[in-house]
């Protein structure tokens, strides 16, 4: 099974999507299955994860609906916020559903990554571990120590970071991403996915190149077995097409990537992470 582990839909007349505005042309106009469906056949994929744009209740309740009327629709990962009392019961009411996934923490929104490390949302997010439920973590660079330190508390969390943490691929810096990224593959149940990419790049002016040292690094701390491929179609627009995605990670796959190790990153990996 080949499945794209990150890209979006929305309607922008719901109007819970704030951050796209008719100043972001690329964006502003509604996404949805039907949209995808040419990408999908042209690169043989069977499905997608389709994940939260948007931190509401009612968004994750949209992205359900329509996964009920989309085949290619293999899961959602909703949102949740960890810090609402009343998370648990919203988390039991989605899991009603066939295809909920999971849930997406969006650090990335929090005017202070160190929320996340609050007693009431390290608490939730303990419960969801022991429930073995998948989170996506939602993370820029500069925010990934207070992760580690959530990972502390949290050990047992079985969770993907979203776009390999959103590295300064633009300057080309590297560290200290590496080395925390490397703290972070040093828990087993965390894995990484290799999406995002080209928005961190420069948009109108990257190069395949600038994407290898980190997917590299990506790849050698996770392994094979933690890696998933993600378009973050439509985001991915801003500066790239669904085709020039895919080729910026196949142009940073190391020689020995093998047939086996494909189909990992391509399907199995998502497949059994969220366990579809």
């Amino acid at each position: 099974m080949r499945i794209d582990a990150h890209q979006h839909y929305w309607s922008i007349e719901r109007g819970d999507y704030g951050w796209i505005t008719p100043e972001i042309p690329a964006l502003y106009r509604n996404f949805l299955p039907e949209h995808l469906e040419a990408h999908l056949n042209k690169h043989k994929l069977d499905g997608t994860i389709v994940v939260q744009a948007a931190p509401t209740l009612a968004e994750t309740e949209y992205l359900l609906s329509l996964s009920e009327a989309s085949d290619s629709i293999l899961g959602v990962v909703g949102w949740l916020d960890p810090a609402d009392p009343d998370c648990r019961s919203h988390y039991e009411r989605f899991a009603k559903h066939p295809k909920f996934v999971g849930i997406r923490v969006m650090i990335q929104e929090m005017p202070d990554a160190r929320e996340v490390l609050k007693p009431d949302s390290v608490e939730a997010l303990a419960w969801l571990a022991e429930k073995d439920v998948p989170v996506d973590l939602l993370v820029v660079s500069h925010q990934l120590e207070p992760v580690l330190e959530l990972l502390d508390f949290v050990p047992g969390l079985h969770a993907v970071i979203d776009h390999i943490a959103k590295p300064r691929i633009r300057e080309g810096i590297l560290e200290p991403w590496k080395i925390q990224m490397a703290r972070i593959a040093a828990f087993p149940n965390l894995y990484c996915k290799l999406s995002g990419m080209v928005t961190e790049a420069d948009h109108g002016n990257w190069k395949t190149e600038d994407f290898t040292a980190y997917i590299r690094h990506a790849l050698e701390v996770f392994g094979p077995e933690r890696v998933m491929f993600g378009s973050d179609w439509p985001v991915c627009l801003l500066a790239a097409d669904y085709d020039e995605v895919v080729r910026v990670l196949e142009a940073g796959l190391p020689e020995p990537w093998t047939e086996e190790n494909r189909k990992r990153l391509y399907g199995l990996n998502a497949k059994e992470f969220y366990r579809i």
